[in-house]
């Protein structure tokens, strides 16, 4: 007979990493919600897909304080670990997320969302910062894309920060994160190049530097209200970045399927998004076939990601792929 303290193995191997899953329907929704906005798209699916995301945010958020309640251990673990700690900053940035997401439906619980996720997204930030710069153990084999998320992360700030506090809140942290931005995607192409290549685990996540120009470019225009020269190169970087990516789908395609997959899914819900704003302040055709093109394919990776990702839940695969 089963002890009343002891717990299923799967509470134990639900990963933090889970959390990406949160920022990449949300991105989704989001997506699907300016483009109901701007391309006159049905505006239920957006709905929808808001719901669906704020229902697993809320279900991983239980599920991940068990283990933190039954498996303490196994989540000083991950949170010691240079790698899964910032997917901490995952559930901050979820949380400022859902504050875009409930920016024209729900404006107060969008300001109290806003606000919990700014102040949060900024203490971890802070403390990962200490740990970066007082930790001897960094390599730089443990840099990759991943540590954007708790730093640069704070770039997304603006776009909902601009309609609930001072406009000057929204600076300072777009600032900050822009200058971390410039500097980790130094450091990240130095160790591409001249070190050894990202583990095959990790390779999904160059998507993410799609994220920090897409983003930028979203929340410069919120704090400018318009598109000038500093905005596009924002966006045409983020542009690149994709193509360069692009470029090596095949080696994408060609990985087993684990959750560092969910990788693809926010960082092409950001360049759609940024796509999106620029035809919405443009109105220019190019960019509105554009913005067509990428909501096809970032629907097309969402429904990907969610099969196998059901398929992991089903065969009781859902943990890191260490």
């Amino acid at each position: 007979m089963k002890s009343r303290t002891e717990t299923p193995g799967w509470l134990r191997a639900v990963p933090l990493t889970a959390f990406a899953i949160v920022m990449g329907l949300t991105g989704f929704a989001i997506a699907w919600m300016r483009a109901s906005t701007v391309l006159s798209l049905p505006a239920v699916v957006g709905e929808i897909l808001r719901a669906l995301a704020m229902a697993v945010f809320a279900a991983l958020i239980v599920v991940y304080l068990l283990k933190v309640v039954r498996h303490a251990d196994a989540v000083a673990a991950e949170i010691d670990d240079p790698l899964k700690r910032n997917f901490l900053s995952a559930i901050t940035i979820g949380v400022m997320l859902t504050s875009i997401a409930l920016l024209g439906d729900a404006p107060v619980i969008s300001w109290y969302t806003w606000l919990a996720g700014a102040l949060g997204q900024l203490l971890l930030t802070l403390w990962v910062l200490s740990t970066w710069i007082e930790n001897d153990r960094y390599e730089i084999a443990h840099i990759n894309p991943t540590w954007f998320i708790p730093v640069v992360g704070n770039i997304m700030v603006p776009v909902a920060g601009v309609h609930h506090a001072s406009v000057e809140i929204s600076w300072f942290f777009f600032s900050f994160a822009l200058l971390f931005w410039l500097i980790l995607a130094t450091i990240i192409f130095y160790r591409m190049i001249f070190h050894a290549p990202l583990p095959e685990r990790l390779i999904p996540t160059l998507f993410i530097l799609v994220v920090p120009p897409s983003l930028g470019f979203v929340s410069y225009v919120e704090l400018t209200g318009e598109i000038d020269a500093f905005a596009r190169v924002l966006y045409y970087m983020g542009l690149f970045l994709v193509l360069m990516l692009v470029t090596r789908v095949r080696r994408f395609g060609a990985l087993p399927f684990t959750l560092s997959w969910w990788a693809y899914s926010f960082p092409m819900a950001s360049i759609t998004i940024a796509t999106l704003v620029f035809y919405e302040h443009m109105a220019l055709s190019f960019h509105a076939s554009l913005s067509l093109v990428l909501l096809a394919i970032l629907s097309g990776v969402l429904i990907l990601l969610a099969v196998r990702t059901v398929s992991l839940l089903l065969r009781g695969e859902f943990r890191d792929d260490d």
